[in-house]
């Protein structure tokens, strides 16, 4: 049977709480007088989950290194979802559909912090593509601090053919592109919204880019002219929600 070890309180806590994939044992360093180490046993009790206390030598052997921070989940793969599981998420809640669309994004870190803002402002799901791309490992659930187990998150073989499957729903598709003469304080966020984050280095593929309504870059002020991938996806989310908020309170009219 394919595992997956699971490193680092939050990461573990998060995943033990989640439901969208089976916990096989937690492995705790003995005597575990960290607040967190002893929810998490305590949860793992509840679940009927295996707990196991080992000695630090043997979690390190178990994480391949120290970054363990004395606990250790040894479970099933994470589950993907289907992009119709977030398409029907995203029109059934109770918020205006929010989701976001990566287009190749290579470096786990740069994906375990997007999915890690997507899920603390609520986005209803991301979408990655198969190939040339992180996936949901390991590395990538630590980074997300346990988010990639509470976030929908979608493999797709085609980005741009699934961009138009969105606009088919009634999503708008706006990309981030630096180069591109309308901001995203200039545009209108409040509308069903996929947001697409090009790759660190290249950006949007040409493809992707064609199908998107809206080209918007986030303003610059200083010497160097973009910014990392998942800060710049932080930015746009929370413009949007900025303006979802403001919406909501009646501070802001919908110019469809």
């Amino acid at each position: 049977m394919d595992v997956e070890i699971i490193k680092g309180r939050n990461a573990v806590l998060e995943v033990l709480r989640s439901s969208r994939r089976h916990v096989i044992e937690l492995v705790v360093r003995k005597s575990p007088n960290d607040p967190k180490l002893r929810a998490a046993v305590e949860i793992a009790r509840r679940r009927g989950i295996k707990v196991v206390f080992q000695r630090t030598e043997e979690l390190d052997r178990l994480a391949e290194g120290r970054k363990h921070q004395g606990i250790v989940a040894i479970t099933s793969p994470v589950r993907y979802s289907t992009l119709d599981q977030i398409i029907d998420k995203a029109f059934l809640s109770k918020r205006v559909p929010l989701i976001v669309v990566l287009d190749h994004i290579q470096d786990p870190h740069n994906l375990g912090a997007i999915i890690r803002t997507a899920e603390a402002v609520g986005v209803h799901g991301v979408v990655i593509p198969k190939r040339r791309a992180a996936g949901l490992t390991p590395t990538v659930v630590k980074i997300s601090s346990g988010a990639a187990d509470h976030i929908p998150v979608a493999r797709v073989s085609n980005i741009a053919m699934t961009l138009e499957r969105l606009k088919e729903e009634g999503i708008w598709i706006v990309g981030l592109m630096p180069e591109a003469e309308r901001n995203i304080y200039q545009i209108d966020m409040r509308m069903p919204l996929a947001l697409v984050i090009g790759s660190e280095g290249k950006g949007l593929s040409r493809l992707v880019s064609e199908r998107c309504d809206m080209l918007v870059s986030i303003p610059m002020f200083g010497d160097i002219s973009s910014l990392n991938a998942s800060v710049a996806a932080a930015v746009a989310l929370y413009e949007a929600v900025r303006q979802r908020i403001s919406s909501s309170q009646g501070h802001l009219s919908y110019t469809p």
